[in-house]
């Protein structure tokens, strides 16, 4: 498969400039009827956040009243690019929740994911819906948390949406249909890759302040759960949608392979998962700057044919009788469009099923069960995972409330 037309990289490093508004402004043209308007906060407004609310202004049926970060500079420039009142640009760790108090409808949570789980229970306590990023959290206590505020969300009538994008792109989703129907025959393997280059990972200051922006997060298991829950989960996502359900074990080797490395986080993987009927699903990444393409593909191969399909190529089904499938286009921003304006359908339809959720905290905790084998040089079950309940601290100390 060939290489991206946009990465994760590639649109961070230039989100704010006049190209990456150009692209935002073309994906919003094809938006949908937009309806009422939505009162809406943003909290963490840096790279994709900032993306993020590019998306949300150019759709049309929002008004984004609130920003928060925890940095007062990108709070403030934030608030004035999108023209939000100074009294409703708000920073700190605290400033969530001052947001949330400003009188929203709506949350869009673009932080760094160690702070997911009070910022999702503050907001459904506080009856607003949540759209969120992934992954959810950084250790399976956090995921299980927000998994119960997603419940408590859907009960109270509350929408609620995790932004997996290759779940929006009507080539994946015939792509996986088609393979549930039986026309490459019974599932035997499932292989996915995810790999990209490493970001930034300076030596560690006196507070984790300095590792809360520019993707540095990722690089520590406490703060952004890791290279594989944080980026190879978009790839073990698929997998399991392909699988249609969540595996009983894994087991892994991985390791650090990065240069000058300071975070704690493996960047070399490779996990087998086990599945109840027989199905074993392999994944791989690495994440090194060694020149090698992003990828982000998943091969399902059957008895009888395989589908093939990737983040930033294509789909086809290969069996016996042949779909040629589709290109895949910017996944990254139109995926977050398509999820952007699914968000503001729900809410002024009041449809409070919320489909997302489940499948994207079996994703979290998948890839959470492979970093554990990993780390364990063991095999570990789901159900061992999910009793032990592992919590992974983040040193907070000596950061501005």
């Amino acid at each position: 498969m060939s290489g991206p037309s946009i990465t994760r990289r590639g649109f961070m490093g230039g989100v704010a400039g006049a190209a990456a508004a150009q692209m935002v402004r073309a994906a919003a043209a094809q938006s949908a009827d937009t309806g009422a308007k939505v009162k809406a906060g943003l909290i963490g407004v840096g790279g994709r956040g900032n993306m993020i609310a590019q998306l949300v202004e150019a759709h049309g049926g929002y008004e984004l009243t609130a920003v928060a970060d925890y940095f007062p500079k990108v709070a403030e420039e934030a608030g004035r690019q999108f023209n939000v009142p100074e009294k409703n640009r708000f920073s700190g760790l605290t400033g969530y929740q001052r947001l949330l108090e400003s009188g929203v409808e709506a949350v869009f949570l673009e932080t760094p994911p160690y702070c997911f789980p009070d910022h999702v229970e503050a907001a459904v306590a506080a009856g607003i819906h949540v759209y969120m990023a992934k992954p959810v959290a950084c250790d399976v206590p956090g995921c299980l948390r927000v998994a119960e505020a997603a419940k408590r969300a859907k009960d109270a009538g509350r929408c609620f949406l995790i932004d997996f994008q290759t779940r929006t792109d009507p080539f994946f989703m015939e792509g996986v249909d088609r393979v549930h129907r039986g026309e490459i025959g019974p599932l035997g393997l499932v292989s996915s890759l995810y790999t990209d280059e490493s970001f930034s990972d300076p030596p560690l200051t006196d507070t984790v302040e300095s590792r809360l922006q520019h993707l540095i997060w990722v690089n520590d298991d406490g703060l952004g759960g890791g290279y594989l829950v944080n980026a190879g989960i978009h790839a073990v996502d698929v997998a399991l949608w392909l699988a249609g359900g969540v595996p009983v074990s894994a087991v892994g080797a991985s390791r650090i392979a990065r240069s000058d490395p300071h975070g704690d986080s493996h960047d070399v993987y490779s996990v087998t998962y086990e599945f109840a009927d027989g199905l074993i699903v392999n994944h791989r990444g690495e994440h090194l700057r060694n020149k090698f393409d992003f990828h982000c593909d998943c091969v399902a191969h059957g008895r009888d044919g395989y589908l093939e399909c990737g983040y930033s190529n294509s789909v086809a089904l290969h069996g016996k009788q042949d779909w040629p499938g589709g290109k895949v286009e910017d996944l990254y921003l139109v995926g977050a469009r398509r999820n952007i304006a699914s968000f503001h359908t729900a809410i002024v339809s009041k449809d409070a099923s919320n489909p997302t959720v489940e499948p994207s905290i079996h994703a979290n905790l998948a890839v959470m069960l492979g970093r554990e084998a990993c780390l364990r040089g063991s095999r570990v079950t789901w159900d061992e995972m999910i009793k032990e309940s592992r919590r992974i601290e983040p040193d907070l100390r000596g950061l501005k409330a």
